[in-house]
């Protein structure tokens, strides 16, 4: 049998993250390993407790989520971190990917799909909400948000050859892997593989991440 997932909770509202942990725990495959009340709590409890996903409301006092999840990243990346909160702005969405977050999701998600999407992130497969994606997808289009700083991450022109730029622009669109072996007549291996190096080049995690660095490297394609 495959180890548990093990997860840490964190929300400033008690009623809220102990309902999460609670419902959370008679899900199979997971355990709850602790919550934590804010952001700076959070980091201290997950380099304690070594989760292997952190579900993280965003509004908190003392330290919000994304800087939290921010901090993680750079000392702990082994550990997902999942946005769970009511808001889906668009300068949220982006700030937490930016830091690192590997899904943004809402609160109003049953039980068993929150379940499923911690089994998810602790596959390494990203999560975004419905609705999240959307406006993820909108922002990116207009080019609206100003991102924090720059992406850690070389410069495509230096680290990509010029089929992979063509196919992160692709990505970046929202575009499947069948859509781009298609629009590129490759095969869906290949273009799956593309991809693989692309991420790999750029250190980056997933394809959301992909997008974000396309739209703060000028990729995306004109409109």
């Amino acid at each position: 049998m495959s180890e548990a997932v093990r997860v840490l909770v964190v929300d400033d509202q008690q009623l809220v993250r102990e309902g999460i942990a609670s419902l959370l725990g008679i899900q199979p495959g997971i355990t709850v390993v602790g919550t934590a009340a804010d952001g700076k709590a959070a980091v201290n409890a997950a380099i304690e407790l070594a989760p292997h996903v952190v579900l993280m409301d965003v509004r908190m006092p003392e330290m919000d989520g994304v800087e939290a999840a921010a901090i993680l990243h750079r000392r702990a990346p082994e550990i997902r971190v999942i946005m769970l909160t009511t808001f889906d702005d668009e300068e949220y969405v982006l700030h937490a990917l930016r830091a690192g977050a590997s899904g943004y999701l809402l609160k109003d998600l049953p039980a068993a799909d929150l379940a499923q999407a911690v089994r998810l992130a602790n596959a390494g497969v990203a999560q975004l909400d419905s609705s999240v994606t959307a406006s993820l997808a909108a922002a990116l289009a207009r080019g609206a948000a100003r991102p924090v700083a720059p992406p850690p991450a070389p410069r495509p022109d230096e680290a990509l050859t010029a089929r992979e730029i063509e196919i992160l622009r692709l990505v970046a669109t929202g575009s499947t892997n069948r859509e781009i072996a298609g629009r590129l007549f490759l095969s869906e291996g290949t273009v799956k593989n593309h991809i693989s190096r692309i991420l790999g080049r750029l250190g980056l995690r997933d394809r959301t991440q992909a997008a974000v660095y396309a739209h703060d490297h000028g990729l995306l394609p004109d409109r």
